[in-house]
């Protein structure tokens, strides 16, 4: 099964390393990517809620521009309507009577003055019977519209002309043409309201449009009569072709190869329109400075953040540098000095190489000292079991006593060596010593035996003779003492004073007898108290019986405690 399932795993080993290859790529590299990946979406999305904005700002500027259109035209109608009105109004208010025009005359000037009109009386043969424009009885010539005049009579009702040029009035003029009848039936006359065309211009003003547009009031034959641009011309024709054909609203023309946007709107009433236009690459040009200044802002911006992405990447490509350097001292074993550095990552690094490479060489340095320990200790186990065994050769024990005795010695032996190597350089602590000790002789209560004293630290040797020495305390207690029955107790208590360790081990309620005690010779347990203690730490020992239990005190100077661990460390 393992065969099958490495095989796969096996064949795509070569995609991944070829992967791997065709990816592996400076750090900048990927940094200038992930920059661009967080840059080029923002910048798509910009372009597009900008031609969305754009696209909808024209059409709002376009329906602005129609209902600038439309005013403009309702503004026309009402002009021309008003004229309309005056002109019904002069007609009934005085009788047609061309044998009394002098009265007309004075009524009219007396009504139109102010308003930019004035009022003619025109026959069937293109005279002017009457003109406001001139003193009352001056010789009038033919009328200037002949064809409009022609088409009201045949129409025979209210007509608006185009824009025609005025001789009288020696400027470009449109006429309000009403046939009326005289008192005697006849209808061979026209009443004339006249207005120059510059009038009009008021209605076309840049005022009322938006920035760069131009508007022109256009006749029914295309010629121009009132215009926001100077350049175009009154009276002659619209300059785009966009004027003959009945197309209204937003639009686009070309003229002399410029394109132009276009909003129309035609009034019924006079048969005018009304032109707004704007060259197309003027009203797309806030447009186009948006989207350069967007385009530019974001090329801009890239590459800031391309050349931020280059430099933070030579700073972590140095920083990583720094950190192989500081990978090959450890790794041969030299010590390392922490590094500040701009990133505070790559300086937590190298202060966790500087800490890994002074740790190495302190475990390197337990580990030379645990092997010296080791072949010292050893020797010094040898001398100690094959004394241990002398000892045991001259106690009258049987055979069996003995070798369940010299076990026990050993397995106590052991543990202090445990915790000597697990340790070594920090030394033993004496709790945990007399606890690893004297776990195997606790009752079931335990209660029974009682620890107490200050944390004190021992070295490999002192933690050896003082765990045999517990060893045999513990034994003898088992067997004679007041661990050998059910209610006898032993405190075990341990301080530091005057320079002195102080080991106090006091049995209570212990079945003994103090005279056979006394009598009775001395066991391998004692000989380990008071020689080797005190052959080994100085120890002073003292033995006190007491009705209810035996009690030892060891005083050991407090400097034989961890004279080696100042050299260990």
């Amino acid at each position: 099964m393992n065969g099958r399932l490495d095989k796969p795993s096996e064949q795509g080993a070569p995609w991944l390393a070829f992967l791997r290859s065709r990816l592996r790529r400076p750090l900048s590299f990927y940094l200038a990517a992930l920059l661009l990946v967080a840059i080029v979406p923002s910048f798509v999305f910009s372009m597009i809620i900008l031609k969305r904005s754009t696209d909808e700002q024209e059409r709002v500027i376009a329906a602005l521009l129609k209902g600038t259109t439309g005013a403009v035209t309702r503004v026309v109608e009402r002009e021309i309507d008003s004229m309309l009105t005056t002109l019904k109004v002069l007609s009934t208010a005085t009788p047609m009577d061309t044998r009394n025009l002098g009265q007309l005359y004075e009524r009219a000037s007396s009504a139109l003055a102010g308003t930019g009109s004035h009022l003619l009386v025109i026959d069937r043969g293109h005279n002017q019977l009457l003109n406001t424009r001139a003193p009352f009885g001056s010789a009038l010539g033919k009328a200037s519209d002949p064809a409009s005049i022609d088409l009201a009579f045949r129409n025979g009702g209210p007509l608006i002309s185009n824009v025609f040029f005025g001789r009288t009035a020696g400027k470009w003029v449109f006429n309000v043409y009403l046939p009326v009848t005289t008192p005697l039936g006849n209808n061979d006359y026209l009443l004339t309201l006249t207005q120059n065309a510059e009038n009009m211009s008021k209605a076309v003003s840049r005022d009322v449009l938006s920035p760069g547009w131009n508007a022109a009031l256009v006749d029914s034959a295309g010629n121009v009569i009132a215009s926001s641009d100077p350049s175009v011309a009154v009276g002659k024709p619209f300059f785009m072709s966009i004027v003959p054909s009945l197309r209204v609203g937003v639009g686009e023309a070309t003229h002399e190869g410029v394109a132009y946007r276009t909003v129309t709107e035609f009034s019924v009433l006079t048969g005018w329109k009304v032109i707004a236009w704007a060259r197309s690459a003027d009203v797309d040009a806030p447009a186009l400075w948006s989207y350069f200044w967007l385009s530019l802002g974001g090329i801009l911006f890239a590459g800031i953040a391309i050349a931020g992405s280059v430099t933070i990447a030579g700073l972590l490509t140095q920083g990583v540098k720094v950190l192989a350097q500081d990978a090959h001292l450890l790794g041969a074993g030299r010590p390392i000095a922490p590094r500040t550095h701009m990133i505070s990552e790559i300086e937590t690094v190298s202060t966790a190489l500087a800490e890994a490479a002074q740790a190495r060489r302190k475990a390197e340095n337990e580990i030379r000292f645990l092997m010296r320990e080791v072949a010292h200790r050893s020797k010094n186990q040898l001398t100690v079991i094959q004394s241990m065994l002398n000892q045991s050769l001259n106690v009258g024990e049987s055979r069996a006593d003995f070798a369940e005795a010299f076990r026990k010695r050993i397995a106590g032996l052991a543990r202090s060596t445990d915790l000597m190597i697990a340790n070594a350089t920090q030394g033993v602590d004496f709790q945990e010593l007399a606890q690893n000790q004297l776990q195997p002789f606790i009752p079931d209560d335990p209660q029974r035996v009682h620890l107490s004293g200050p944390s004190v630290r021992l070295d490999a040797q002192v933690s050896q003779t003082l765990g045999m020495a517990l060893h045999e305390l513990a034994t003898n207690a088992t067997k004679y003492g007041a661990l050998g029955n059910s209610r006898g107790t032993v405190d075990l208590t341990w301080s530091l004073a005057d320079g002195a360790f102080l080991l106090v081990w006091r049995e209570a309620g212990a079945d003994i007898d103090a005279d056979s005690i006394a009598t009775t010779r001395k066991g391998f347990g004692t000989i380990v108290l008071e020689r080797m203690l005190a052959m080994v730490l100085d120890a002073k020992l003292e033995r006190i019986m007491h009705a209810d239990g035996i009690e030892w005190r060891m005083t050991v100077p407090q400097e034989r405690l961890n004279a080696n661990l100042s050299v260990q460390s």
